[in-house]
């Protein structure tokens, strides 16, 4: 055996999700040049801080909206098709920020290119679930988290530097326009390499029609499952809170405000930290137990905010995104927990299932962070720490391994 296939081998890559990584990679990398700075974006056009609000909790209810319909799709046109679906979705949102400049149509284009983010991830990780075997599907969500970060590190650098070159309202609109000739390139990739998937109709003999009912596919739901929801929803909390104001502390808030190039490279560096720790600990929760690693990442989640607080300056900021990409420690391993206890028949139908019910109740979390940042930031992110702690403790002690389950 070659030393390329033994490398292929160990890290999950098959054609499919080789090209499943290339078409995240290059939409992400669009994506993420203008998305983090959106807050910005949006004062600069008028919006306000509500806008700011508003952007955040719809981020969050359409992350709920659209997840169980990506799964539903996903089962019923298979994946490869499904995607395509999705990355013109993305598309229409570009589009549509690029050729109107107002807060609205942020907005209005927002529904579409945060979308593909949301709805594709069910997707995805059935598409992983079903090339890949049981003992490598860690491994295959770890390559997808990780080659996410490249474009989440590389995205807002780029983006800092367009702000830089012509402002913040032409700059943006900038990105947005590499963003859509990245989708293009992404979409001839992904039709190329991934494998058509697509099932046999309901209509047809012997076939399982995927359950549109969230209702009874609920009903199907592993309580071990359900626990992991519960504290995962609490530990959303505290990332939703603060989430859309790190960009404002950070600019405006703190005794000495970085600049937007400062401040695509603290992302940077949490993306580093992020990918510095994937390859290491992706190998052990197949080989070992996934809920240590699971309640380490709630642990890293629960403490950003609070350190985040005491951070004044661009110097001090740097450890507290250390911290911050820290927290990408076990998200690998929880969702290939969530696949681990899905039901064989509907892994991306129940994926989106638990999105939508974790996202449904994080937007209202997403929107309240507005109006704690109004009383002040420090009530923003204590309460955002609070929220971490009780997740944290709650998957501690309640929280069931996979492992243990099968042995019981």
């Amino acid at each position: 055996m070659s030393r390329t296939k033994i490398v292929s081998d160990f890290l999950g890559l098959t054609k499919s999700t080789t090209g499943l990584l290339l078409m995240v990679v290059l939409v992400a990398m669009g994506e993420r040049m203008a998305e983090r700075f959106l807050p910005i974006y949006l004062l600069a056009l008028g919006g306000g801080v509500i806008s700011i609000g508003l952007l955040n909790g719809l981020d969050n209810f359409l992350s709920a909206v659209y997840a169980f319909p990506g799964g539903y799709l996903s089962e019923r046109i298979g994946s490869k098709r499904a995607l395509l679906v999705f990355n013109f979705m993305a598309m229409a949102g570009f589009l549509i920020v690029i050729l109107i400049p107002a807060w609205q149509a942020v907005l209005v284009g927002a529904v579409f290119f945060l979308a593909w983010s949301a709805i594709s991830l069910p997707a995805t990780m059935g598409l992983i679930a079903k090339v890949l075997p049981t003992g490598k599907r860690t491994m295959g969500v770890t390559m997808h988290s990780l080659v996410r970060r490249f474009p989440m590190a590389l995205g807002p650098i780029l983006g800092g530097l367009c702000i830089g070159a012509w402002g913040v309202t032409n700059g943006i609109r900038v990105a947005f326009c590499v963003a859509l000739v990245l989708a293009i390139i992404a979409i001839l990739l992904q039709q190329k390499l991934i494998e058509d998937d697509s099932k046999p109709t309901s209509d047809d003999v012997g076939a399982i029609a995927p359950e549109k009912n969230p209702l009874k596919l609920f009903q199907s739901m592993d309580t071990s499952l359900r626990r992991l929801l519960v504290s995962d929803i609490l530990i959303r909390f505290c990332e939703q809170i603060p989430y859309a104001f790190v960009v404002v502390w950070c600019m405006k808030t703190i005794v000495q405000p970085v600049s937007a190039f400062q401040f695509g490279i603290l992302t940077g560096i949490e993306m580093a930290t992020a990918v510095l720790v994937y390859i290491p600990v992706a190998h052990l929760p197949d080989k070992t137990a996934k809920k240590p690693f699971v309640v380490m990442t709630f642990i890293f989640f629960t403490f950003f905010p609070l350190v985040l607080l005491f951070c004044q300056s661009f110097v001090w900021l740097i450890p507290a995104f250390i911290l911050r990409g820290l927290k990408e420690f076990g998200e690998p391993t929880r969702k290939a927990l969530i696949l681990d206890l899905a039901p064989e028949t509907c892994k991306a139908g129940m994926y989106g299932l638990y999105y939508f019910l974790r996202d449904v109740c994080v937007s209202v979390a997403a929107f309240g962070g507005a109006f704690l940042w109004q009383v002040n930031p420090a009530t923003n992110f204590m309460v955002a720490f609070i929220f971490g702690v009780a997740g944290t403790i709650g998957f501690a002690r309640y929280g069931t391994d996979v492992c243990l389950q099968n042995d019981g």
